[in-house]
Order: C-alpha cells, then structure tokens, then sequence
C-alpha cells in the first residue's frame, strides 16, 4: 500500500504551506509571468497572496468557504486561487463562457456568497437569481450594479491590510483545495470538489517535470488541466508563464519569449502546429517536453520536427491521471499504462471484468485513500451512479492489451468533447426545445477536421412549424457558451426512436453530417470566445477556440 506519511502530509500537499516554503528557500526565483508584463518572484508572490487573503477575510471570507472567481486567465485569478487556499477557502473558478441557466445553475450550487468577476462578464448576471450570492469584487472598469449584492472594485481587495499575528487556520492534506466544474452527461454540470491531496496525488504523475522547468499555463484555470498545472509548478519549486489562451500563430514567439520547457497540447492544438510551413526556427526554442492529450497519430512527426519529447495521459476532473505513458510512446492509439497506486479495471455493465483486447468501461480507484473525488457537490444520484461498488466508474470505453496498455475506445456516456471543453448534450438539448416551433432535438457529436468532436443538432419541428437555423443559433448563443453553440443543424421529420420511445442517438452519429445539414462555418458565421481587454486576438483565419 502507498502511504502518505502525516508528519509531511502538509508540508507536501497544501498550498499555502508550500508557498511559504518556496519562498523561504527560493525567494527570488520567478514563480509566475503574465502577458501583461508583470512577473512575481516567490516572495512577491506570498506578499501579494498575504495581503489578498487578508482583504479576503475582511470581507469575511473563512476557512471551508467557498470563493467563485469569474476571470481570465492572469495574474488576478493565479494570485486569488492561492489567496483563497491560504485561508483555507475553496477556490472555485467559473467558465468564462458561461451565461444564462448553466451559468445561474454553477453559482447556485456553490453555496458561494462572495464572486470575484471580470467586468466585462458581469452584465451576464443579470436577471439571474445567483443563490446565496452577496458580494461581488469587479476586476476592470465599466460594471453595472446588481440588485441585492453588494458590489466592490478591484482595489477592494488590494487595500492595504495584514492577517493577524499568527493566523494559521488548520488546513490539512483531505480538506478540499477547489471546486471544479465538469460536463454533465444527462444532466446538467457537476461539480467536483477536489482536494489537496487529489492535486498532491496528479501532481506525482508528471515525474519529467523539475524546479527547472517553465510551463505555458495556456489552459484556463477554470479546468483542472490549468489549475492543476499551477498547483504543480508551485509544488516542483519551478515556475509558469500565463497566457489568457492557445494561438498557434503566436505559439512558438511566445515559448521563446518565456522560455517555457514543459506544457500541456489539447486536441487539435497538435495538428493547427504541424500546419504551420516548416521553418529553419522549427528547433530554436527552449521547449524540453509536451504533455500531448490525447496523444495523436501526428506524434513522432511533432516530436522529430521540434525535437520534443512527448508523454500523454488519461484523467478527468475526478481523477488523479491513473493512466500515463512512458517517454515518446511507440503504440498508436495508447493513452499508457496505470501508474503506481492505481488500480484500474475494464468492466462490462455487470460489473464484470473484460478479458483482454474486450472493450468495457474503465473504473478506477487508488490505494491512497481520499486520492480521488469522492462526490458531486448537491447531487446524490450522480455520486451513487458513478461511485459504486467501491470502484469510480468513468463512463469511458476502453480495451487493454495483454502488456497493460490501455487504449481509449468512445464514450459510454452522452457527452461530446469539443477544442478541449466538455459538454452535456441534454444541456444543449434543453436549450434548443425552448427555441419557438421545436418539438424535439437530439444533440450528438461528430468527427471534426480538427481532432475531438463538433456539435450536430438533430431538430424536429413542431407540424406546422418552420425552423431557420440561423435564427436558432442565434437565440442559442444567448443561452450557452459560445463552444456548445452547434456547427450543424440537420431539421428531420422525425427523430428516430426505440419501441419504447428514446432517441436512438447511435443511428444519428452513424448518419453523421447527412446531405442537407446545415453548417453554420460554411455559413461564414463563427462564435468566438469571449475576448478580454489586453488580449491579442487570435487571427481570424485561424480555427482555434470557439
């Protein structure tokens, strides 16, 4: 069994303690560089961290609560995350393409009373009924005020203010760091509190990266992928350089520009890189290693062509990256094997074990007790259905092959996975039947020319009604974030069901973009994520976020 000593169980897992620690020995060293020029050393870092926890307390944030963070990634969401945690609070970050009822469910279900948000974001909030919602901070200028919360500029939480002699709450490996929130599958998000010993546990699968190391955080910090990679950076005493997001006609000027060693491609990141003309410069850069996921078909080609080393890995937001690969791995289609203290399963829907080269669902628990989530928040049912029988059952098809690799096959669930977001179908579905003349919808995803998936919308109208997919795009992308707007739109006569009347989803994604789908791109209508003000814009020719 793996044991997690308690003598250093704090010491090795919880945020604050080991910034403290980094600063102590490392005090000048970079810890963190933005693209607005700025850059903390580890002691700047713990000054700013201190003086944001102690504004945070004033405004009566404590230990256990939990603190939504509605921003970009920058300096301002880096800093709150270890702020928060430095009281023992939850730091719990919000998509940034988040709006109407999914973005009303979120802060609902985080219980949470105080809500730092960009202020470009927040005349999405209103008319929304935010909970129990009290205080909200606005980093920027141009705000609107909120009925019933009390609202406060950024330099409310830069004020001059110290924590009292001594403060140190008690804040131990089990208690829970984050809450993220994941797709949902037939419903809608869930939220996964992840603790400190979870982001402990993921942060010892990366065993390539060293104090050396620099890492492009180029994935939001809303997802685990980037807020993990922060907690892990801070762990190795190494440092990051934040980037509001991914563009690959600026990808290489900015691994140059930061020296980055290490980061993380999702998706078609890989092949929008490889379609760049080759260049002389191809090999002129300080990258060391990429964390490719999932690892494509393009791989040995990146990697001789950049003179990379590749590793790739399976987790979700609930895990603790129970499958990875060694160095440049040579299978195609492998996500790896299960690391230590990971005990992995493929399964049948008795629960029975697949015999090799079978395809089943994965489940997967450790042999560090509380490794991994043990729950979503405010959902009971969705925590039984998944965590059953003592094993974490993922809702992913796998095979394992005789030497313990595994490969994924597709999804169990009703999910679709889109330029590194998850979604929920039925949360699209929903949207949809609220649109005039719908009677029904069957959301699916679809091979896209980018890697992952795109979005195909199956509509039926009501008899009678007419449905123009401009004008429901249009009313959707009001309702969802901009990356779960639909690329297609197929209008049929009618869904295709089983006898006992559910949408038969595997006939639709055998049919796939059928002869008269209309597709919104060949449209010339794109929705891009929202920008925020300071960032470079992505060129538009370029296919990347949504």
């Amino acid at each position: 069994m793996s044991t997690l000593p308690r003598a250093t169980a704090s010491a090795d897992c919880v945020t604050r303690d080991l910034l403290e620690r980094q600063a102590a020995e490392f005090p000048d060293k970079p810890f963190a560089l933005f693209e607005d020029g700025t850059s903390f050393s580890y002691i700047q870092t713990l000054d700013r961290v201190r003086t944001l926890a102690a504004n945070l307390r004033e405004l009566g944030v404590n230990k256990g609560d939990r603190v939504l963070c509605w921003l970009p990634n920058g300096r301002h969401g880096v800093c709150l995350m270890l702020a928060a945690n430095h009281l023992g609070a939850v730091y719990a970050p919000l998509n940034t393409e988040y709006r109407g009822a999914l973005l009303e469910y979120a802060i609902r279900l985080s219980g949470a009373r105080l809500l730092i948000a960009h202020a470009i974001l927040v005349e999405r909030l209103q008319a929304l009924d935010l909970g129990a919602l009290e205080q909200l901070v606005v980093i920027g200028t141009g705000a609107q005020a909120l009925e019933g919360i009390e609202v406060w500029q950024e330099d409310r939480l830069s004020a001059p203010a110290s924590l009292p002699a001594g403060f140190s709450p008690l804040v131990e490996p089990h208690d829970i760091q984050a809450l993220i929130f994941t797709s949902g599958t037939t419903g809608p998000s869930k939220a996964v509190p992840i603790s400190y010993l979870q982001s402990h546990v993921t942060s010892t699968a990366f065993s390539a990266l060293t104090a050396s190391d620099r890492a492009l955080l180029n994935l939001p910090m809303f997802h685990v992928g980037g807020m993990g990679l922060a907690y892990r950076m801070l762990a190795r005493g190494g440092s990051i350089a934040v980037v509001t997001s991914f563009s690959s006609s600026t990808f290489w000027e900015t691994v140059r520009q930061y020296e980055v060693t290490t980061l993380t491609l999702l998706g078609a990141m890989t092949s929008f890189l490889l379609g760049a003309p080759p260049s002389m410069r191809d090999r002129m850069h300080p990258l060391r290693h990429v964390i490719m996921v999932p690892v494509s078909a393009q791989a040995t080609e990146f990697a001789e062509r950049f003179g990379v080393d590749i590793y790739t890995v399976f987790n979700m937001t609930e895990l603790a990256c129970p499958i990875v690969s060694e160095r440049n791995p040579s299978l195609a289609g492998s996500c790896g094997k299960a690391r230590t203290g990971m005990e992995l399963r493929i399964v049948d829907e008795a629960g029975c074990d697949m015999p090799d080269g079978m395809p089943g669902e994965l489940v997967a628990r450790s042999d560090i007790p509380g490794a991994l989530a043990t729950q979503y928040l405010g959902n009971p049912q969705a925590t039984a259905a998944t965590w059953r029988n003592g094993w974490f059952h993922t809702g992913d098809r796998f095979r394992r092959d005789a030497q313990g690799n595994f490969y994924f096959v597709d999804r169990l669930k009703d999910a679709i996975r889109r330029r590194g977001e998850n979604m929920s179908a039925s949360e699209i579905e929903n949207e949809i039947r609220a649109f005039p003349g719908v009677l029904e919808s069957a959301v699916i995803g679809v091979p896209s020319e980018h890697g992952e998936e795109d979005v195909l919308a199956a509509v039926q109208a009501n008899p009678g009604a007419e449905i123009d997919p401009e004008q429901l795009l249009g009313f959707l992308r009001n309702r969802l974030p901009g990356f779960m707007v639909p690329r297609y739109v197929r209008l049929v006569v009618s869904l295709p069901r089983t006898p006992s009347q559910k949408i038969m989803k595997y006939q639709l994604r055998a049919e796939g973009v059928a002869a008269g789908t209309w597709d919104r791109e060949s449209a010339g209508i794109h929705f891009r994520r929202t920008r925020f003000p300071g960032e470079v814009p992505a060129p538009q020719a370029e296919p990347g976020a949504p």
